[in-house]
């Protein structure tokens, strides 16, 4: 099958390299020339872990192309045309439809023949009638009939896992009424099938609204681990016993129920937000997502706290070590990164922090304030244990691999004292204490 798909961000990129990868013939269109000539180059624009073999192999056999415009005549070849481009919260919670549109609008100035157009990015309900309308608009305007239906695809990837969880998906989710395309969209699917079937046909507007749902539910459990653990911290209780005890239960599972210092990257934070908008919209007041929202602001100032509440709030002769700054491991995406509040609370402290991420480094010099760096409060630094020298204490922020069994003698040797912030519940604190760290979690 040939396939067209605009954008080639996270969800684009890892859309287009997979269905390349099953042996279809795919063009990614991005608008960033130099985002295109990159990829040409074998360069990506994101970290995701096992996504770059795929690319660059698919490339050199001619089934993954690159195109800066649908006037690019292979990006035309086919009929079916994937938008995965952004969707940025607005001012107001709102998802930013702009970019969804223009690619329809794009698509309408150019089709000439039946067309399938798929909705990959993560939109609010009814998006999928705003896009066949602007569709239908452009080709009015050409003064064509050209016959087409909308489709909603979300994407449910993780970063991190997103080449895994795009070739074997937990499940497949298609809204559409049209049997033509349930067709297609089945034959497109099938080969990510081999071992049992996973697809969920649904109407276009449940498909948009699952996704969102979806999204909600995690960063629920997420919020409500974390409200416990607050509680534990506060009665003496170790949360981590509580979790496996809640954990057991095969109706909540071990999934998603992590204490920690909030969630963040690019969907959990949006599509509540955006969720939260679309209930306010209906004249609905979305008490559940209220309280979802308003716990992870609260989380992410947690770990700041005790460490405030250890130190004082004058740090301005005080040093940390800072391990993690991407928003979770297997990534370099600093959006909504819990880091980013940790940072701005201690440095606006006073503090000097010494940083290391294994991946997420240049996305924090690019991303955090030039401030920061150019004072000398905030420091990058290549390799993990060079953050500790003269350190006051250690901050784990991350829960990457290289930090998960670390040598503790070599960390009580380089720190100052041996004070650990453990924003992850990563160490066993009866470990570290008979060992002579003072350790500090979330609700241990």
């Amino acid at each position: 099958m040939k396939l067209t798909v605009i954008g080639t961000g996270y969800v684009g990129l890892v859309t287009g390299a997979c269905f390349a990868e099953m042996g279809n013939t795919v063009t990614c269109v991005d608008v960033d020339v130099r985002k295109i000539e990159n990829l040409h180059k074998g360069i990506l624009p994101i970290y995701e872990p096992g996504l770059e073999p795929v690319v660059i192999n698919n490339y050199k056999q001619g089934r993954l192309r690159f195109a800066t415009s649908l006037d690019d005549p292979m990006s035309l070849e086919g009929n079916v045309f994937l938008i995965a481009v952004g969707t940025p919260p607005g001012e107001d919670g709102s998802a930013d439809l702009q970019y969804v549109l223009a690619a329809a609008r794009d698509i309408g100035r150019r089709i000439s023949g039946y067309s399938i157009v798929v909705d990959k990015s993560t939109v609010p309900v009814g998006t999928a009638d705003k896009v066949r309308a602007a569709i239908q608009d452009e080709l009015k305007k050409r003064s064509l009939q050209v016959p087409f239906d909308v489709v909603s695809n979300p994407e449910f990837l993780k970063e991190g896992a997103a080449v895994e969880d795009f070739m074997k998906p937990d499940r497949v989710v298609i809204g559409t009424d049209s049997d033509k395309v349930r067709a297609v969209m089945h034959d497109l699917y099938a080969p990510f099938m081999r071992n049992r079937e996973r697809i969920f046909f649904m109407g276009v507007k449940e498909a948009e609204m699952t996704k969102y749902a979806g999204n909600a539910m995690l960063a629920t459990k997420i919020s409500f681990m974390n409200e416990i653990s607050n509680l534990c911290d506060r009665m003496g209780v170790d949360v981590e016993s509580v979790r496996h005890g809640i954990g057991s239960d095969s109706r909540i599972g071990y999934s998603f129920i992590y204490p920690g210092a909030g969630y963040g990257g690019s969907c959990f934070p949006k599509d509540v937000k955006a969720l939260v908008r679309m209930a306010h919209e209906q004249n609905f007041d979305p008490l559940v997502l209220n309280a979802v929202e308003a716990r992870n602001e609260a989380q992410k100032y947690v770990l700041s706290g005790k460490i405030i509440k250890r130190f004082g709030t004058d740090l301005r002769n005080h040093v940390f070590g800072l391990w993690g700054l991407a928003f979770k491991p297997g990534t370099d995406d600093m959006r909504e990164a819990p880091s980013r509040v940790l940072l701005e609370e201690l440095l606006g402290a006073g503090a000097r922090v010494k940083a290391h991420d294994p991946v997420a480094m240049p996305a924090a010099q690019r991303e955090l304030p030039a401030e920061w760096f150019s004072s000398g409060r905030l420091e990058l630094v290549p390799q993990q244990y060079d953050t500790l020298s003269g350190a006051d204490a250690l901050i784990l922020v991350t829960e990457w691999k290289p930090f998960r069994h670390p040598d503790f003698d070599r960390i009580r040797k380089l720190l100052k004292q041996p004070v650990i912030f453990d924003g992850r519940n990563q160490y066993d604190p009866a470990t570290l204490r008979a060992a002579g760290f003072e350790y500090t979690g979330i609700g241990r």
